[in-house]
């Protein structure tokens, strides 16, 4: 391991060829995944998020790590669940339990942050770099932009890996009562400003950006550094990694760093051993900051050799008593050389302290970003990519661009206005013919609005228009674009497969939100005039502009249903839709438009995944209910480091599910071999609560859900009680009759927002008022529920006052007032 490391030494000042420099870094590579034993995984990159999320006894244990090997596992764990200390590595030495400090087998042997991040993102299949991608944007963590010399012996772009993280901003341009911006990052231009170094700068880079983007009450480490744990070793393998990060503004001009939102590129080592990276960096970069001690020649000439490029050079000098005299001259030469003023050099003296220097900073990328120059998105950015060399992560993936053209050539001709006249021509099946037959599903089952007819009259009726709507719903010819859908979804490589639902969920979100935006605005404007009619056609209008990729896999349930009663029956579909949930995508449970579930669709589907999994099916189901947009989709993905769709436009509707296999080593104990996650849509929703039968409809889904699960999960928030109050009554009403039928699950609340870590500990009076009330609730339900002997919660659920409350002083992902992330 000495030997690499003096190898990667001599690479990181420049030394020997270019060639040279590669293969050592490969060698490197190898030699750092054995260590963590990763080598098995590399070059053919079969480390998959799915091979993650089972559920074992390793992955449910806090121990700390007691060999290198254990590391990387721990890492990802901690990561998917979006854990903001997943870079806090801590190997704990074999020599730990005699408590020598001085021992020299006590000694910490934790890799480099920065060198176990390049060495998973080696391992990683493409979709698992895609799910790190996005954990460490959330965690607000700096995220890969340029992945050092891997397989190819060429940097690498990370494209696909950024294309699933979304950003919202509100730009000072546009006035937070036009709503905010929300939109991919690869899609949005984004001014880009770099940050590079030369030789062994004494002034670290990553801490200086750090500040510049943190406020002075809330420090935050988006890049890693020197003084990090974990960021102090050598680095072996992550020299000439480009990290990115993003400054997003809030809309409010008091505290906002940057009136417009900022990428943030930070190139890991010497940029004279990496001209490459340096060259693309200024190439798309709207300004650079070079940190140095002092200037050689060669580097004086390489950043000569760059004045024809695009980027404004600025250069911060860590300027100290003990400097080479000969800095002063370098400098004035370069500044001739480049034309610069005096504006365009930054000293460090010793009497200019950290938060003087970022002010600096700050100040000249401000002037920089008022320039008129376009910004380029970092699709752009790839194209220019190559013309450099660098390899692109999306562009070398056959299977990617066939399901991107597949994708594209189901939603083309879609405007951003012609949704509904799409959905109407495209997804014909689950239209009003669909919502009607829920509607008469419903009524056969309740008889309330039969009014004077004869009840055997009346179900005679509702029977006839049922088969009618079924007769017409089976002669619907397949669609070109559900035919399209289809055909992708059910070839036999299920890696196309997999990109292919990626792509098309990209493309219809990205129209999609375009679409809801100005219908958000006309809702909000619309409930604070109390209009109900227009309330309903606004809401109406939110449906059916919304199109997801749940509403292609809902029409092919559909398709399927229909073709029962035809002599072209599909009976592979529900083979395809198994598949797909054994490969961890979600499957809709209960339609969020009709607030129906299309039985035989369902049952086929589940009982084709218990033949595949050979009839070993116990399952444990585990729901969560709580208030629209109080993170309960985010709770499911951090628990379970899980893919249910979030901020993609819209909020969840109906009922999803999806499927965790347990290991071997857990079956026993848990009693069940796959965990079933059931992702609901928010009850009181905003967009429901003004209309007559939200009540309704929030005891329907509260009832559906509860009825289904072994444990549920209640997400309420601590600073609203009357909102809390109602979830609760609705949800009393749903376990008394599970109680009804002889179910008795479990049930834990998450309390969310609430201010300390001792929350639990000090929050012992508010729990038993808490228990107070749900008795209370429990005797009002089961009085109009009509059932006697029933006074106590615990009567009615297995309920612990103690076990059953969790808190979290922020389950969301930290988020500060001005949007930085």
């Amino acid at each position: 391991m000495a030997s690499v490391t003096e190898d990667l030494e001599m690479q990181r000042h420049g030394s020997g060829s270019l060639q040279q420099n590669v293969q050592q870094h490969r060698g490197s590579l190898h030699a750092f995944l054995h260590t963590l034993g990763l080598a098995e995984y590399f070059p053919n990159k079969i480390l998959t998020l799915r091979s993650l999320q089972e559920i074992k006894k390793d992955s449910l244990s806090d121990k700390k790590d007691d060999s290198l090997q254990a590391i990387p596992w721990a890492f990802l764990r901690k990561l998917l669940m979006a854990n903001t200390k997943s870079r806090t590595l801590d190997c704990a030495s074999e020599n730990e339990e005699t408590n020598d400090w001085f021992s020299e087998s006590n000694i910490d042997i934790s890799p480099n942050t920065l060198d176990l991040i390049v060495a998973l993102y080696a391992c990683a299949d493409s979709f698992l770099q895609q799910e790190m991608t996005l954990k460490m944007s959330m965690c607000q963590f700096a995220v890969p932009f340029l992945l050092p010399c891997g397989i190819q012996n060429q940097c690498t772009l990370m494209l696909w890996a950024l294309r699933g993280v979304l950003k919202e901003w509100c730009p000072h341009s546009m006035s937070k009562s036009k709503g905010f911006v929300e939109e991919s990052v690869v899609c949005a231009k984004i001014p880009l400003v770099s940050f590079v170094r030369l030789r062994n700068c004494s002034l670290s880079k990553s801490q200086v950006i750090n500040h510049l983007l943190s406020e002075s009450q809330q420090h935050h480490d988006f890049f890693c550094h020197r003084d990090m744990k974990g960021g102090c070793r050598p680095r072996m393998i992550a020299n000439g990694m480009v990290e990115m990060c993003w400054y997003l503004p809030g809309g409010n001009t008091a505290i906002d760093i940057f009136p417009e939102p900022v990428a943030i590129a930070n190139l890991r080592g010497d940029v004279g051993a990496f001209e490459t990276q340096f060259a693309f960096l200024t190439q798309v970069s709207k300004a650079m900051f070079v940190f140095l001690d002092k200037f050689e020649e060669r580097e004086q000439k390489m950043l000569v050799s760059s004045q024809q490029l695009n980027s404004k050079l600025f250069f911060v000098v860590n300027y100290q008593r003990d400097t080479h005299p000969d800095v002063k001259s370098s400098i004035q030469a370069v500044m001739e050389a480049l034309k610069l003023t005096k504006e365009d050099i930054i000293v460090k003296s010793q009497n200019i302290n950290m938060a003087k220097l970022t002010d600096m900073i700050c100040s000249t990328i401000r002037k920089s970003l008022s320039e008129p120059s376009p910004s380029l998105d970092i699709e752009s950015m790839s194209r220019i990519a190559c013309e450099f060399g660098i390899s692109v992560d999306e562009l070398t993936s056959k299977a990617s661009s066939s399901a991107e053209q597949a994708a594209q050539n189901i939603i083309k001709g879609i405007g951003v206005r012609e949704i509904v006249v799409y959905k109407k021509n495209q997804l014909p099946l689950q239209g009003e013919n669909w919502k009607r037959l829920a509607q008469i599903e419903k009524e056969e089952c309740r008889l309330q609005t039969a009014g004077d007819t004869k009840l055997e009259d009346y179900k005679a009726e509702l029977q006839q228009e049922k088969k009618i709507i079924q007769k017409t719903q089976s002669k619907y010819k397949i669609t070109s674009a559900m035919s399209g859908f289809i055909n992708a979804v059910t070839t036999n490589d299920s890696i196309e497969r997999a990109f292919f639902l990626k792509w098309l969920g990209y493309k219809l979100d990205m129209r999609s939100r375009k679409c809801l935006s100005s219908l958000r605005h006309a809702f909000k404007e619309h409930c604070r005039q109390k209009d109900k009619e227009s309330l309903a056609k606004v809401d109406q209008q939110l449906l059916d502009s919304s199109l997801g990729l749940e509403h292609y896999l809902r029409e092919m349930g559909h398709i399927y249903e229909a073709s029962l009663g035809s002599s072209k029956r599909l009976d592979e579909l529900p083979k395809v839709a198994a598949e797909l949930l054994q490969e961890g995508f979600p499957l809709e449970l209960l339609d969020g438009d009709a607030s129906s579930i299309p039985e035989k669709w369902i049952n086929d589907v589940l009982m084709e995944l218990h033949r595949m999994v050979g009839q070993k099916s116990r399952l444990l189901v585990l729901t969560v209910l709580g208030v629209q947009s109080t993170g309960k989709s985010t709770l499911l993905n951090t628990m379970f480091g899980v893919q249910f769709a979030v901020s993609s436009g819209r909020c969840t509707r109906g009922a999803y599910m999806l499927l965790l296999t347990v290991g071997e080593d857990l079956r026993t104990e848990l009693s069940c071999d796959y965990i079933l996650l059931i992702d609901t849509e928010g009850l009181k929703s905003p967009d429901l609560v003004q209309l007559d039968n939200s009540y309704e409809h929030d005891n329907q889904l509260a009832t559906f859900v509860i009825g289904l699960s072994d444990i549920t999960i209640i997400n309420v928030a601590m600073e609203n009680f009357t909102e809390m109050k109602d979830i609760l009554q609705i949800t009393v009403h749903a376990f008394l009759r599970m109680k009804e039928i002889g179910k008795k699950p479990i049930c834990h609340f998450v309390h969310q927002n609430v201010a300390g870590v001792s929350a639990h500990n000090k929050l012992m009076t508010e729990r038993q008022h808490l228990l107070e009330h749900l008795n209370e609730m429990t005797q009002i339900a089961a009085t109009m529920e009509k059932k006697r002997g029933i006074s106590k919660f615990t009567d009615v659920l297995d309920y612990d006052v103690e076990l059953n409350h969790w808190y979290n002083t922020s389950f969301m992902v930290w988020h500060s007032s001005n949007g930085t992330c």
